[in-house]
């Protein structure tokens, strides 16, 4: 357990800018989109704006970055 605590302390955060998956909260922080909003996105573009990791949302920050830039509505 101390040998846990211990990786904790040492880990470091990653800026939402470098990482390539982002949960819903981060991404809802990042793109100032409702989290609900994103979720829908995710349903309605399956397999191209995010995956699902068995009860995980990961949004991918480069196609959803790209995808608002194509859009004029969400």
């Amino acid at each position: 357990m101390e040998l846990h605590v211990q990786e904790e302390r040492n880990k470091k955060d990653i800026p939402l800018k470098d990482k390539y998956l982002l949960t819903l909260r981060e991404s809802a922080v990042y793109f100032n989109i409702n989290e609900k909003r994103i979720r829908r996105l995710l349903e309605d573009y399956p397999g191209e704006l995010g995956l699902f990791n068995g009860n995980k949302t990961l949004v991918n920050r480069g196609k959803m970055e790209e995808f608002l830039n194509s859009t004029s509505a969400i």
